[in-house]
């Protein structure tokens, strides 16, 4: 039969799309149309395809995401061969990505106008303004949420998984990390550490990363304390107390002032913090030094709250440099808006979307290989 259209060009077609950046199928066959010289290096002879042409290919494609999946990990393979400490620091997020399509109503049967499978999702950001006041911001949508694992120091995708909106983020997760055991073990046992926001403050991610991989979480903390107490106290030891943030004070016998102990390190082989004595760390006069139990420092074993007390010591300058990385994960979700086309798109379907950001994905990996 007639080839007027071959499965190459159209191939080279759609990731022309994506790469100079055409949300829509119209845009580019009207580029397509415009520059002879896209018609050519992508391998059409004749005219530009029909929008049914594409609307037929994307069908059959859609049959093929596994082969996608299949791309994307051999570009990531290919990258870590490159880069030998790519992967070393990882990130994870997700982002929204709102369908434009009809929002639910009564009638299931999908007409290819309607997103059927599209949930609603909401996130919602607090905080505490310069003056005190607590905020708050609510955001809401209907259509998917994107989740990724991106490596912290270049900016580039390590794994990734389209969901409905209404999936949690921390509930993704784990199931990213079951599949990376199965499918790549390897970059598991390579990664050193993962940051996270409050979103994936959970004590069996934390348990999971640590326990399991000798992965160091990084994730932010949701103040959980229900008594309102601003510190609590340690069964072993009576005079030192510490915050749900992790920050651990000694307070002086005599006079009852509150100091800071100072970071010592993580002892891997006993799976405890080191805290040190101020006093004798800063020279600082403290009247009830000879009478304190604390003096000579103490070990605070991860085991009394997996949540506050992780391998970097949350209050070090250690976690917050390694906290600051989590922000690569969010300059790949802008780059996934702003340059790969998916903050205006016409995408209807779960997997239709999960194709379209899996070739995105392909895409911005390819260009980092060269």
């Amino acid at each position: 039969g007639r080839n007027d259209y071959p499965i190459r060009a159209m191939w080279n077609s759609i990731l022309a799309g994506i790469v100079f950046q055409h949300e829509s199928i119209e845009k580019l066959r009207r580029e397509l149309a415009r520059n002879g010289q896209l018609r050519h290096l992508c391998g059409f002879q004749g005219q530009v395809p029909s929008s049914w042409a594409y609307t037929r290919f994307f069908k059959k494609l859609l049959h093929h995401a596994d082969l996608i999946q299949a791309m994307f990990d051999s570009l990531v393979q290919e990258l870590r061969k490159l880069l030998p400490d790519f992967g070393k620091h990882l990130a994870i997020d997700s982002k929204a990505i709102p369908s434009y399509a009809r929002h639910k109503t009564r009638n299931r049967t999908p007409d290819g106008r309607r997103d059927t499978e599209a949930t609603y999702g909401v996130k919602t950001y607090r905080g505490v303004k310069e003056d005190g006041t607590p905020w708050e911001k609510v955001v809401r949508w209907f259509g998917y949420k994107l989740h990724l694992i991106v490596d912290a120091v270049y900016e580039l995708p390590v794994h990734f998984s389209l969901t409905p909106a209404h999936v949690a983020d921390i509930t993704e997760a784990h199931r990213m990390i079951d599949h990376l055991e199965e499918s790549r073990p390897e970059m598991l046992e390579h990664a050193e550490t993962l940051a996270a926001d409050k979103a994936y403050d959970d004590t069996k991610l934390i348990r999971r990363l640590w326990d399991d991989h000798q992965i160091k979480p990084v994730i932010d903390i949701r103040n959980s304390w229900k008594d309102g107490e601003p510190t609590r106290s340690f069964t072993k030891w009576e005079n030192v107390v510490y915050t749900y943030k992790g920050e651990v004070y000694c307070v002086c016998p005599v006079t009852g002032k509150e100091r800071t102990m100072t970071n010592g390190g993580f002892e891997k082989g006993r799976n405890t913090l080191k805290k040190r004595c101020p006093a004798k760390q800063y020279g600082i006069s403290c009247q009830g030094m000879s009478q304190c139990s604390v003096a000579q420092g103490i070990r605070i074993p991860l085991a009394e709250d997996r949540r506050i007390f992780t391998p970097i010591d949350r209050s070090s300058y250690a976690w917050e440099k390694a906290y600051r990385r989590r922000t690569a994960a969010e300059r790949v979700n802008s780059r996934l808006d702003c340059t790969f086309g998916l903050e205006k798109h016409t995408i209807r379907g779960e997997q239709k979307m999960r194709v379209r950001c899996g070739l995105a994905l392909c895409v911005m990996l390819a260009m980092a290989v060269g």
